[in-house]
Order: structure tokens, then C-alpha cells, then sequence
């Protein structure tokens, strides 16, 4: 399937929200140097926080996250990792806490993951800056593989939370992909995720725009 120029996609987004409007909107990703001198515990903090908050109000697991700071030690990987079974299991009686024992779990676990990639990269985040862009639907899949509870949307929504460059296939960008040509039905598979990585690539080529800029105007291209 052919990839559609992106000026016309760029043409209806100003249209419905005007050029300044538009450009106001669109999030600017942190440097590959910025997401490397990120300290791992703020992105085992990160990714437990978008773990948290699927399926529930984001207000809600941000206005408890001082507590989830405490209890796991400020997040710092060698010490969550190091957490007992039973200090683990003791959090299910944290009022303060949302006492879901797979989320809870899963932050220890991906603790340890993370600190098998910092083993091999020097740090995690230097792992995530030297990752290409052009190939980020591959990231996604090895969060996915690597730790837990970072399928579906959960990897691509924790990438965006750090920095890292990322497009996220919302309903949104879903509808606006299948608006424009790219795709047919929504994406479900590696092919698929692999047609619409190209499509974006093609795009940042032409508009020197980066991919979390390209999705949103993407979305913004058939929606008010």
C-alpha cells in the first residue's frame, strides 16, 4: 500500500485547529543525551505508573504516587528488586496504595528486568536513547517480551511519558490511518505494525518532524 504525502494530513489539521493552534498542541521528545542522563529509577517509576494507570483514572494513581514512591524505596531498581515476598505481599494491607497484586508484582519484576538491560548498556535509559526511531514498533515489542505488563499500548504510553520519540496507535491515529489509506483495519500484527512504522518514516523524512508530532497531527487530521 502506497504512503500518502504528508502535506495534505498536515493541510486538515490546521484547517480544523488553525496553524498556530495546531503547532501550540504538539510535544516536543527529549534528546537521545536527556533520556541517557535519565536516572533509571525514574523510568522503573515511570513505566510502574503507566502500569497503574491502565484501565483507571490517570488522577487518581498520580494523586496516590507519593505513597508508591515510599513503599518501593523511591524506585531505585537494586532495592525493589531486593524486596521479600513478604514485604512485597505486606503492601496488600497499604490503604494508601491501589492493591492490585499483579500491577504491585510487577514492578519488582520489572525491576529486575530492568537492571539485566542496564547490565548490558550501562543504564536503561541509555539502552532506550540509542534505540532508532525508525524502528520504534520494535521497542515496543521488546518491552512487551522483556517485562511485564508492557503489551498493547502500556509500552508505547510509557515512552511517551519519559521523552522517548514514540507514535501511539490510539483510536484516534487508528481512524486517521485508515482516513489517509494507510491501513485498511486496525493494526494487529507485526506486518501491520511494520506498514504503519513505514508510513511514519516516510513522514518524518518529508516534514522533519518528530513521530510523537506526526501521530498527533495525524489524530488532529479527522477529529475536532
Amino acid at each position: 500500500m502506497s504512503v500518502p504525502p504528508f502535506a495534505p494530513i498536515l493541510d486538515a489539521a490546521r484547517t480544523r485547529h488553525g496553524a498556530a493552534g495546531l503547532e501550540a498542541r504538539l510535544p516536543t521528545p527529549k534528546t537521545p543525551a536527556e533520556l541517557a542522563a535519565t536516572p533509571d529509577d525514574r523510568y522503573l517509576s515511570e513505566m510502574s505508573r503507566r502500569v497503574f494507570r491502565a484501565g483507571l483514572k490517570h488522577g487518581l494513581v498520580d494523586s496516590k504516587w507519593p505513597a508508591f514512591e515510599e513503599v518501593f524505596r523511591c524506585f531505585e531498581p537494586r532495592r525493589v528488586r531486593a524486596m521479600s515476598d513478604e514485604a512485597m505481599e505486606g503492601l496488600l494491607g497499604d490503604a494508601r496504595l491501589i492493591r492490585h497484586w499483579g500491577k504491585l508484582k510487577s514492578v519488582r519484576d520489572n525491576a529486575a528486568a530492568m537492571l539485566d538491560i542496564a547490565a548490558e548498556h550501562k543504564s536503561f535509559g541509555a539502552w532506550l536513547a540509542a534505540w532508532p526511531g525508525d524502528d520504534i514498533v520494535g521497542l515496543w515489542e521488546t518491552l512487551a517480551k522483556r517485562f511485564s505488563q508492557m503489551g498493547g499500548n502500556s509500552g508505547p504510553s510509557f515512552l511517551r511519558m519519559t521523552g522517548k520519540d514514540t507514535f501511539i496507535l490510539t483510536p484516534s491515529v487508528t481512524s486517521a490511518l485508515k482516513h489517509w489509506g494507510v491501513v485498511t483495519a486496525p493494526p494487529k500484527n507485526r506486518a501491520d505494525r511494520a506498514q504503519v512504522q513505514a508510513a511514519f518514516n516516510a513522514w518524518a523524512k518529508e516534514s522533519a518532524r518528530p513521530l510523537c508530532q506526526l501521530s498527533l497531527i495525524l489524530a488532529d487530521s479527522v477529529e475536532d
